[in-house]
Protein backbone atom coordinates (compact mmCIF):
# COMPACT_ATOMS: atom_id res chain seq x y z
CA UNK A 1 0.00 0.00 0.00
CA UNK A 2 1.23 3.49 -0.78
CA UNK A 3 2.09 5.45 2.33
CA UNK A 4 0.52 8.73 3.39
CA UNK A 5 3.42 11.03 2.37
CA UNK A 6 3.41 9.64 -1.18
CA UNK A 7 -0.35 10.09 -1.41
CA UNK A 8 -0.56 13.57 0.10
CA UNK A 9 -1.78 15.26 -3.07
CA UNK A 10 -4.13 12.39 -3.88
CA UNK A 11 -5.86 12.71 -0.53
CA UNK A 12 -6.48 16.38 -1.17
CA UNK A 13 -4.60 17.95 1.72
CA UNK A 14 -3.68 21.16 -0.06
CA UNK A 15 -4.46 24.75 0.78
CA UNK A 16 -7.72 25.75 -0.88
CA UNK A 17 -10.34 28.41 -0.41
CA UNK A 18 -13.24 27.49 1.80
CA UNK A 19 -16.70 27.34 0.33
CA UNK A 20 -18.24 27.75 3.76
CA UNK A 21 -21.56 26.20 2.81
CA UNK A 22 -23.53 24.85 5.70
CA UNK A 23 -24.78 21.35 6.16
CA UNK A 24 -27.83 20.79 8.38
CA UNK A 25 -27.85 22.57 11.73
CA UNK A 26 -26.66 20.45 14.61
CA UNK A 27 -30.12 20.45 16.19
CA UNK A 28 -31.54 18.82 13.04
CA UNK A 29 -28.53 16.63 12.34
CA UNK A 30 -29.43 13.00 11.82
CA UNK A 31 -28.19 10.28 9.49
CA UNK A 32 -29.17 6.70 8.71
CA UNK A 33 -26.93 3.97 10.06
CA UNK A 34 -26.79 2.63 6.50
CA UNK A 35 -27.94 4.51 3.41
CA UNK A 36 -28.31 1.51 1.07
CA UNK A 37 -28.07 -1.95 2.59
CA UNK A 38 -28.00 -3.71 -0.79
CA UNK A 39 -24.76 -1.92 -1.69
CA UNK A 40 -23.13 -1.91 1.72
CA UNK A 41 -23.78 -5.64 2.23
CA UNK A 42 -21.10 -6.12 -0.45
CA UNK A 43 -18.50 -4.53 1.83
CA UNK A 44 -17.25 -5.88 5.16
CA UNK A 45 -15.01 -3.75 7.39
CA UNK A 46 -13.23 -5.30 10.35
CA UNK A 47 -10.40 -4.46 12.69
CA UNK A 48 -9.77 -2.10 15.57
CA UNK A 49 -10.95 1.43 14.82
CA UNK A 50 -7.62 2.77 16.09
CA UNK A 51 -5.81 0.86 13.35
CA UNK A 52 -5.96 0.67 9.59
CA UNK A 53 -9.10 -1.27 8.65
CA UNK A 54 -9.34 -4.63 6.98
CA UNK A 55 -11.84 -4.56 4.13
CA UNK A 56 -13.40 -7.49 2.27
CA UNK A 57 -15.20 -6.48 -0.94
CA UNK A 58 -17.48 -8.63 -3.09
CA UNK A 59 -15.65 -7.94 -6.32
CA UNK A 60 -15.96 -6.48 -8.79
CA UNK A 61 -17.95 -3.82 -6.95
CA UNK A 62 -20.12 -1.73 -9.26
CA UNK A 63 -21.67 0.89 -7.00
CA UNK A 64 -24.69 2.41 -8.78
CA UNK A 65 -24.51 5.46 -6.53
CA UNK A 66 -22.89 6.70 -3.35
CA UNK A 67 -23.70 4.59 -0.31
CA UNK A 68 -22.39 4.60 3.25
CA UNK A 69 -22.68 2.80 6.56
CA UNK A 70 -21.62 3.69 10.08
CA UNK A 71 -19.55 0.66 11.04
CA UNK A 72 -19.14 2.33 14.41
CA UNK A 73 -21.09 5.40 15.52
CA UNK A 74 -19.35 7.84 17.83
CA UNK A 75 -20.99 10.10 20.37
CA UNK A 76 -18.92 13.23 19.86
CA UNK A 77 -19.42 16.46 17.93
CA UNK A 78 -21.15 16.14 14.55
CA UNK A 79 -19.84 17.38 11.21
CA UNK A 80 -22.30 20.06 10.16
CA UNK A 81 -20.45 22.32 7.71
CA UNK A 82 -17.89 22.05 4.94
CA UNK A 83 -15.57 24.57 6.62
CA UNK A 84 -15.55 22.66 9.91
CA UNK A 85 -12.17 21.39 11.10
CA UNK A 86 -11.68 17.66 11.52
CA UNK A 87 -8.99 15.05 12.06
CA UNK A 88 -9.66 11.89 10.07
CA UNK A 89 -7.87 8.76 8.95
CA UNK A 90 -8.79 7.49 5.50
CA UNK A 91 -8.13 4.19 3.71
CA UNK A 92 -9.07 3.62 0.07
CA UNK A 93 -9.62 0.29 -1.70
CA UNK A 94 -10.23 -0.73 -5.29
CA UNK A 95 -13.78 -1.74 -6.09
CA UNK A 96 -12.47 -3.87 -8.96
CA UNK A 97 -10.04 -6.00 -6.95
CA UNK A 98 -10.67 -5.12 -3.31
CA UNK A 99 -6.97 -4.36 -2.94
CA UNK A 100 -5.81 -1.39 -0.83
CA UNK A 101 -4.87 1.76 -2.76
CA UNK A 102 -3.70 4.35 -0.23
CA UNK A 103 -4.12 5.26 3.42
CA UNK A 104 -3.24 7.88 5.98
CA UNK A 105 -0.71 6.80 8.65
CA UNK A 106 -3.15 5.61 11.36
CA UNK A 107 -0.53 6.59 13.91
CA UNK A 108 -2.75 8.36 16.46
CA UNK A 109 -1.50 11.84 15.54
CA UNK A 110 -4.36 14.29 16.18
CA UNK A 111 -2.44 17.34 14.99
CA UNK A 112 -3.32 16.93 11.30
CA UNK A 113 -6.28 19.29 11.30
CA UNK A 114 -8.03 20.21 8.03
CA UNK A 115 -11.45 21.53 7.01
CA UNK A 116 -13.88 19.01 5.55
CA UNK A 117 -13.76 20.98 2.28
CA UNK A 118 -10.16 19.92 1.71
CA UNK A 119 -11.28 16.29 1.61
CA UNK A 120 -14.39 16.88 -0.48
CA UNK A 121 -12.37 18.76 -3.09
CA UNK A 122 -10.90 15.45 -4.29
CA UNK A 123 -13.60 13.18 -2.89
CA UNK A 124 -16.92 14.99 -3.46
CA UNK A 125 -18.80 11.89 -2.30
CA UNK A 126 -17.48 12.52 1.22
CA UNK A 127 -19.75 15.59 1.43
CA UNK A 128 -22.87 13.43 1.64
CA UNK A 129 -21.27 10.42 3.32
CA UNK A 130 -19.89 12.45 6.26
CA UNK A 131 -22.91 14.70 6.71
CA UNK A 132 -23.76 14.57 10.42
CA UNK A 133 -21.11 11.91 11.12
CA UNK A 134 -19.86 12.21 14.69
CA UNK A 135 -16.46 12.18 16.33
CA UNK A 136 -15.48 8.60 17.09
CA UNK A 137 -17.29 7.12 14.08
CA UNK A 138 -15.92 4.69 11.48
CA UNK A 139 -17.74 5.19 8.18
CA UNK A 140 -17.56 2.79 5.23
CA UNK A 141 -18.31 4.44 1.89
CA UNK A 142 -19.03 2.93 -1.52
CA UNK A 143 -17.82 5.49 -4.05
CA UNK A 144 -19.49 5.32 -7.45
CA UNK A 145 -17.84 6.72 -10.58
CA UNK A 146 -17.99 10.50 -10.16
CA UNK A 147 -17.66 10.42 -6.38
CA UNK A 148 -13.90 10.88 -6.79
CA UNK A 149 -12.51 13.83 -8.73
CA UNK A 150 -11.33 12.46 -12.12
CA UNK A 151 -7.69 13.50 -11.80
CA UNK A 152 -7.48 11.98 -8.33
CA UNK A 153 -9.15 8.79 -9.53
CA UNK A 154 -6.64 8.49 -12.37
CA UNK A 155 -3.72 9.02 -10.00
CA UNK A 156 -5.02 6.10 -7.93
CA UNK A 157 -5.13 3.90 -11.02
CA UNK A 158 -8.93 3.91 -11.24
CA UNK A 159 -10.66 3.87 -14.61
CA UNK A 160 -13.51 6.25 -15.37
CA UNK A 161 -16.16 3.62 -14.64
CA UNK A 162 -14.45 2.11 -11.57
CA UNK A 163 -15.95 2.18 -8.11
CA UNK A 164 -13.93 2.40 -4.92
CA UNK A 165 -14.37 1.83 -1.20
CA UNK A 166 -13.30 4.32 1.45
CA UNK A 167 -13.17 3.87 5.20
CA UNK A 168 -13.10 7.13 7.15
CA UNK A 169 -12.27 7.12 10.86
CA UNK A 170 -13.43 10.40 12.37
CA UNK A 171 -10.85 11.06 15.08
CA UNK A 172 -11.75 14.60 16.10
CA UNK A 173 -14.37 17.18 15.14
CA UNK A 174 -14.01 20.81 16.15
CA UNK A 175 -17.02 22.99 16.80
CA UNK A 176 -17.90 25.33 13.96
CA UNK A 177 -19.04 28.02 16.39
CA UNK A 178 -19.55 28.35 20.14
CA UNK A 179 -22.45 26.14 21.20
CA UNK A 180 -22.59 26.77 24.95
CA UNK A 181 -25.52 27.97 27.02
CA UNK A 182 -26.34 31.66 26.86
CA UNK A 183 -25.22 33.55 29.97
CA UNK A 184 -26.74 36.62 31.63
CA UNK A 185 -24.37 39.57 31.91
CA UNK A 186 -25.42 42.69 33.81
CA UNK A 187 -22.50 44.95 32.90
CA UNK A 188 -23.43 48.27 31.29
CA UNK A 189 -21.44 50.16 28.70
CA UNK A 190 -20.13 46.96 27.14
CA UNK A 191 -20.28 46.16 23.42
CA UNK A 192 -23.16 44.04 22.12
CA UNK A 193 -22.59 40.73 20.35
CA UNK A 194 -24.94 39.90 17.47
CA UNK A 195 -24.93 36.63 15.52
CA UNK A 196 -25.76 35.49 12.02
CA UNK A 197 -27.76 32.23 11.68
CA UNK A 198 -24.53 30.28 11.14
CA UNK A 199 -23.10 31.61 14.42
CA UNK A 200 -20.83 34.23 12.84
CA UNK A 201 -20.73 37.05 15.43
CA UNK A 202 -20.55 40.78 15.00
CA UNK A 203 -19.89 43.62 17.44
CA UNK A 204 -21.81 46.81 18.14
CA UNK A 205 -19.58 49.27 20.00
CA UNK A 206 -21.46 51.75 22.23
CA UNK A 207 -20.85 55.47 22.20
CA UNK A 208 -18.74 56.90 24.98
CA UNK A 209 -15.49 55.99 26.64
CA UNK A 210 -14.39 52.36 26.96
CA UNK A 211 -13.90 50.63 30.31
CA UNK A 212 -10.63 51.68 31.93
CA UNK A 213 -9.82 48.14 33.09
CA UNK A 214 -9.83 44.76 31.39
CA UNK A 215 -13.45 43.64 31.03
CA UNK A 216 -14.38 40.03 30.27
CA UNK A 217 -17.86 38.58 29.77
CA UNK A 218 -18.73 34.97 29.05
CA UNK A 219 -21.57 35.23 26.52
CA UNK A 220 -21.99 31.47 26.06
CA UNK A 221 -20.59 28.88 28.45
CA UNK A 222 -19.53 25.58 26.91
CA UNK A 223 -19.16 22.26 28.66
CA UNK A 224 -15.93 21.19 26.96
CA UNK A 225 -12.37 20.99 28.29
CA UNK A 226 -10.83 23.97 30.08
CA UNK A 227 -8.32 26.26 28.42
CA UNK A 228 -5.24 26.03 30.65
CA UNK A 229 -2.48 27.06 28.27
CA UNK A 230 -0.99 23.57 28.24
CA UNK A 231 -2.30 22.99 24.70
CA UNK A 232 -2.89 25.43 21.85
CA UNK A 233 -6.50 26.56 21.63
CA UNK A 234 -8.44 26.74 18.37
CA UNK A 235 -10.67 29.81 18.11
CA UNK A 236 -12.68 31.99 15.79
CA UNK A 237 -12.40 35.67 16.66
CA UNK A 238 -13.41 39.11 15.49
CA UNK A 239 -11.49 42.18 16.64
CA UNK A 240 -12.60 45.83 16.57
CA UNK A 241 -10.88 48.98 17.79
CA UNK A 242 -13.12 50.82 20.26
CA UNK A 243 -14.72 53.72 18.37
CA UNK A 244 -14.51 52.00 14.96
CA UNK A 245 -17.29 50.24 13.07
CA UNK A 246 -15.35 47.72 10.98
CA UNK A 247 -13.22 44.84 12.29
CA UNK A 248 -9.47 45.14 11.91
CA UNK A 249 -9.22 41.34 11.83
CA UNK A 250 -11.49 38.29 11.75
CA UNK A 251 -10.68 34.60 11.44
CA UNK A 252 -14.21 33.98 10.17
CA UNK A 253 -13.09 34.99 6.69
CA UNK A 254 -10.56 32.12 6.63
CA UNK A 255 -9.95 29.25 9.06
CA UNK A 256 -10.08 29.15 12.85
CA UNK A 257 -6.80 30.19 14.41
CA UNK A 258 -4.62 28.00 16.59
CA UNK A 259 -2.91 30.02 19.29
CA UNK A 260 -0.99 29.68 22.53
CA UNK A 261 -1.63 31.90 25.53
CA UNK A 262 1.93 33.16 25.46
CA UNK A 263 1.60 34.07 21.78
CA UNK A 264 -1.15 36.70 22.12
CA UNK A 265 -1.44 40.03 23.91
CA UNK A 266 -1.94 39.70 27.70
CA UNK A 267 -5.58 40.80 27.69
CA UNK A 268 -6.51 38.21 25.06
CA UNK A 269 -4.72 35.48 27.02
CA UNK A 270 -6.50 36.44 30.25
CA UNK A 271 -9.85 36.30 28.46
CA UNK A 272 -9.17 32.73 27.31
CA UNK A 273 -7.54 31.19 30.37
CA UNK A 274 -10.01 29.19 32.46
CA UNK A 275 -12.73 29.27 29.80
CA UNK A 276 -14.14 26.07 28.34
CA UNK A 277 -14.51 24.73 24.82
CA UNK A 278 -17.89 25.76 23.41
CA UNK A 279 -17.77 29.15 25.12
CA UNK A 280 -18.07 32.56 23.50
CA UNK A 281 -16.16 35.32 25.25
CA UNK A 282 -16.35 39.10 24.90
CA UNK A 283 -13.29 41.04 26.06
CA UNK A 284 -12.41 44.73 26.14
CA UNK A 285 -8.65 45.16 26.36
CA UNK A 286 -7.13 48.46 27.52
CA UNK A 287 -3.96 49.61 25.71
CA UNK A 288 -1.57 48.46 28.43
CA UNK A 289 -2.81 44.86 28.02
CA UNK A 290 -2.91 45.15 24.23
CA UNK A 291 -0.36 46.83 21.96
CA UNK A 292 0.26 49.83 24.23
CA UNK A 293 1.71 52.89 22.55
CA UNK A 294 2.82 50.92 19.50
CA UNK A 295 0.93 51.09 16.21
CA UNK A 296 0.16 47.59 14.98
CA UNK A 297 -0.89 47.46 11.33
CA UNK A 298 -4.38 48.94 11.11
CA UNK A 299 -4.49 49.37 14.92
CA UNK A 300 -3.49 52.88 16.07
CA UNK A 301 -1.25 53.35 19.09
CA UNK A 302 -3.01 53.43 22.49
CA UNK A 303 -6.07 51.63 21.16
CA UNK A 304 -8.63 49.83 23.28
CA UNK A 305 -9.36 46.51 21.60
CA UNK A 306 -12.61 44.56 21.58
CA UNK A 307 -12.74 40.87 20.69
CA UNK A 308 -15.51 38.29 20.53
CA UNK A 309 -13.94 34.84 20.70
CA UNK A 310 -15.51 31.45 19.99
CA UNK A 311 -13.56 28.59 21.60
CA UNK A 312 -13.82 25.62 19.22
CA UNK A 313 -11.40 23.07 20.61
CA UNK A 314 -7.94 22.29 21.95
CA UNK A 315 -5.17 21.22 19.60
CA UNK A 316 -2.96 18.21 20.09
CA UNK A 317 0.78 18.61 19.88
CA UNK A 318 2.35 17.09 16.74
CA UNK A 319 3.88 13.68 17.30
CA UNK A 320 7.67 13.73 17.25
Amino acid sequence: MRSYPAALAVLGLVTVGLAGCSLPNTADCSRPAVSDADVMDLIEVTGDADSEPEVDVFTPLRAPHLAFEDVEAGEGTAITASDQLVVVDVALFSGETGEPLVATPYDGDLSRVYPVSQWTQNFPGFDEALQCATEGSRVAIALAPGDIEPESAASLGLAEDDSAVAVVDVRKVYLRAANGANQFNSGTGMPTVVRAPDGHPGLIIPDGAPPAELAIQTIKRGDGPEVTGDEPVRVHYTGVVWGEDEPFDSSWEAQPASMTLDGVVPGFAQALEGQTVGSQVLVVIPPELGYGDQEQGAIPANSTLVFVIDILGLDAAPQS
